[in-house]
């Protein structure tokens, strides 16, 4: 399995809106009583939030010139000169 790289934005976005998805389940359990619009800014200011992380996440990594970041495209193949 080929390693990917951490993004730290993402991991806040994720973990935002699994909080969204228990305060939802848990009204609809009736475990508490959410209103309709309480999850609204919980859910914006999560991703605003994971969108800062990412540019933050990326502007260090420019800075340190992070050698995870790698050209997508592989290399040509070489010819072999004694073929």
């Amino acid at each position: 399995m080929l390693r990917h790289e951490f993004q730290p934005g993402r991991l806040v976005a994720g973990t935002v809106l699994t909080l969204a998805g228990v305060i939802y389940a848990g009204d609809a359990g009736g475990a508490w009583e959410t209103p309709w619009f309480a999850v609204i800014p919980l859910v914006v200011g999560g991703l605003c939030l994971a969108g800062a992380v990412a540019i933050l996440t990326r502007a260090i990594r420019r800075r340190r010139g992070s050698p995870r970041e790698t050209n997508p495209t592989p290399p040509e193949p070489q010819s072999d000169p004694h073929h």
